[in-house]
């Protein structure tokens, strides 16, 4: 199109600045990031009482356990509280996991930790939680059958558990074979492209 004025100097198009989000936005996402802080902060400080807790635990019950040795049951009781400490330490973990989890997938990568532990998305997270969930109540069913006298009825409560531990498996298995699928569409859209 030509000039409509041939002499007139033609200006460049005015420069627009990059897109900002509202202050109001990004002080609103900035607030969920502080709540999400909390959050770990608040898993990480549970994780760390649970395991203080157990560390004082197995000194008590080790140091009883040494002080009764030969008597009948100490054995049989050093080895409930070690399952006990097994479950305690397990929930610990999986509320360390769950902090590095949520620090990873809202904050940022958490550097110097483990391969196993680094945390990608939100079912990398739930499949790990549920391998420890199943394996807590595992060890809590095991703990329960130690201590178990004959009263009550401890194949309901087997039975009740294994159907847990059955539904987040199937659970487990619906979220891996989700991921694969996703997988292999990105490699197909790669080869294709």
């Amino acid at each position: 199109m030509k000039p409509r004025y041939p002499d007139a100097v033609s200006l460049p198009d005015p420069v627009r600045p990059p897109f900002r989000a509202p202050r109001t936005a990004r002080g609103v996402f900035g607030l969920t990031r502080l709540i999400v802080e909390l959050g770990v902060f608040s898993s990480a400080a549970f994780s760390l009482a649970l395991f203080v807790a157990a560390i004082f635990q197995a000194y008590h019950t080790i140091s009883h356990a040494m002080r009764q040795l030969g008597e009948d049951g100490t054995a049989k009781h050093l080895m409930i509280a070690a399952v006990e400490q097994a479950d305690l330490l397990l929930v610990g973990m999986a509320l360390l996991t769950m902090s590095f989890g949520m620090q990873a997938l809202f904050v940022g990568r958490v550097e110097n930790v483990p391969d196993w532990l680094h945390i990608r998305s939100f079912d990398d997270l739930k499949k790990k939680l549920i391998g420890i969930v199943v394996v807590a109540l595992g060890v809590n069913f095991f703990s329960v059958a130690l201590e178990w006298k004959g009263g009550g009825d401890l194949l309901t409560y087997g039975a009740a558990l294994a159907a847990v531990i059955l539904a987040l498996s199937a659970y487990s298995v619906v979220l891996s074979r989700g991921g694969h699928g996703e997988k292999h569409r990105e490699d197909d859209d790669a080869s294709h492209a």
